[in-house]
């Protein structure tokens, strides 16, 4: 019986070998993308979620990787090449993954969103992620595009033409259900499926929805601890001194090992409004990837915090330290066994900073954890779409004007080299005659750039206005996240949009560095050369 048992066993194993050895898993027809096998290739997720890429897969998708003879599945021919088109069948998805690759020569494709019906039964749209061959590689472009396609007598697909950037509505359909504002999720809503379906759009948006904490648990039994600024005199600064102040205090929560208690609600100042008044109230989200700042750190809503706070405190919880001056060192902090650290901060100008914290001898122990913030999705998503729309093959030029320009005491020659003679002097010899040239500047009447067209196809933010106005994606997006209100495409919205388009610039020409000898600060503040 011994000897039957060993049998069976040895005979079990032969067979499981043997099925090991030949099965080959299906491939998902929908998504094709490449595969990596090395631990070492991890994906580190950055400013849109894929920052590293490039160095996995340097060439992207090519021709190779597309099948090119997917049968019809045993479709008639005859009478058959007038019936609607399935945009799910394996043969028309590879078809047109191979036309965009054929079409496109100039990107390299990291993954094809799966097709979806267009307008009708001859029309498929389509996404997909990629990046240009030349110039900025370091993240993403989204396009999504609506395919014409006919069957040929033999059952063949042949794809007529292929659309204009952001034909493919319903390749880009955002999802629906999370843009709630900062109240609680409902746990009995569920994603609410289009009609042509659901496609796992390209680089989606980002719901960035606020962590909310199960009311039934306590927040402060489980042994974590807090750090708040309670506050100072940071708000309603510029976006940069906001930001030098919050990462400051991100950095400490982090040295300290503790969750940051956050606002986020944001005041803007007034050099970004069109009220040129401070404005109250603008919702983080609007401006910074709120998911990705709470996937990389610990962090907390403020209004939820206090609410959690108020039950531990009637309940007779203990555990508050308070720190009333910045010269109080993180490192001093480090032992603080208490639940709560509350940093408060006075109201005399400068010492009521949040940075204040991170100078001296702090500075060399509390490091600004900058890799935890990114632009807003929503924001990227207009980048993108900005330069697919120029094919990704455009060269970029920033020229700062504006009151620095009028300036002449600080800046006593940037008028003059960043007049349009000037600047044909020095393109001349930088971008061949006939590229596409977009202009990120302040100067706010472009037609004073007019001269340029002669040589050059000139582009501006303003020339892609539909893709903030009423019936954008973004506009329909901020609203909901903003309960029902309209959400202004502020001054700071424009300076991040135009930056990134210019980083994507294949060559880029910097003012201070490129046009102009003045110095970005003015002529008495040049860096010095040693």
């Amino acid at each position: 019986m011994a000897n039957l048992t060993c049998v069976l066993f040895a005979l079990a194993i032969l067979i499981f070998t043997l099925i090991t050895a030949i099965y080959k898993p299906e491939e998902d027809p929908h998504l094709l993308q490449p595969t990596f096998t090395s631990s070492e290739h991890a994906i580190a997720k950055t400013r849109e979620d894929y920052l590293n890429l490039t160095l996995l897969t340097p060439t992207g998708l090519s021709l190779d990787d597309v099948a090119s003879n997917v049968s019809t599945s045993g479709l008639e021919c005859v009478g058959s090449w007038d019936q609607p088109i399935d945009c799910t069948n394996p043969e028309v998805f590879h078809l047109m993954m191979r036309v965009t690759i054929e079409t496109f020569k100039d990107v390299h494709f990291y993954k094809f969103g799966k097709p979806v019906r267009g307008t009708n039964s001859s029309t498929c749209d389509m996404a997909w992620r990629y990046r240009p061959k030349e110039g900025n590689a370091d993240a993403f472009n989204k396009d999504y595009r609506r395919f014409v396609i006919s069957r040929k007598e033999d059952c063949s697909f042949n794809v007529v033409g292929v659309g204009e950037y952001h034909t493919g509505l319903n390749a880009r359909k955002p999802k629906k259900g999370y843009q709630r504002g900062f109240e609680k999720m409902n746990s009995s809503s569920k994603q609410v499926k289009s009609s042509a379906g659901v496609l796992p759009v390209v680089g989606g948006i980002a719901d960035g929805e606020l962590h909310v904490v199960n009311s039934n648990k306590d927040l402060f039994s489980d042994g974590k601890k807090y750090l708040v600024y309670t506050g100072g005199g940071d708000r309603c600064k510029s976006m940069n001194h906001y930001l030098w102040s919050l990462l400051c205090a991100l950095g400490e929560a982090r040295y300290l090992n503790r969750t940051f208690v956050m606002d986020f609600s944001i005041c803007l100042s007034s050099k970004y409004t069109a009220s040129k008044q401070d404005e109250e109230g603008k919702d983080f989200r609007f401006y910074f990837d709120l998911k990705h700042l709470m996937e990389l750190g610990s962090v907390m809503e403020e209004g939820q915090f206090w609410f959690e706070w108020e039950k531990w405190e009637r309940r007779g919880g203990q555990g508050l330290y308070l720190v009333e001056d910045f010269r109080v060192t993180p490192m001093k902090l480090a032992d603080v066994k208490d639940v709560l650290i509350m940093r408060k901060f006075g109201l005399v100008e400068p010492d009521n900073y949040w940075y204040r914290v991170c100078e001296g001898e702090a500075e060399s122990v509390i490091h600004r954890p900058w890799h935890m913030l990114s632009k807003s999705r929503r924001l990227m998503d207009i980048v993108s779409s900005i330069a697919s729309r120029m094919n990704s093959d455009f060269d970029s030029v920033h020229v700062v004007r504006g009151e620095r320009a009028k300036n002449t005491e600080l800046w006593p020659n940037l008028a003059a080299d960043t007049s349009p003679n000037a600047l044909l002097s020095l393109l001349q010899n930088k971008i061949e005659e006939g590229r596409d040239i977009y202009i990120a500047t302040n100067e706010p009447n472009t037609s004073f750039f007019d001269p340029l067209m002669d040589k050059y196809g000139t582009h501006f933010l303003d020339d892609y206005k539909d893709l903030w106005n009423e019936s954008s994606v973004w506009y329909e997006v901020t609203k909901k996240l903003n309960k029902g209100i309209t959400v202004e495409f502020d001054g700071y919205m424009r300076i991040s949009v135009d930056t990134e388009v210019f980083l994507k610039g294949k060559k880029r020409i910097e003012t201070f560095n490129d046009l102009t000898s003045d110095c970005k600060e003015g002529i008495n503040v040049c860096p010095s050369i040693s």
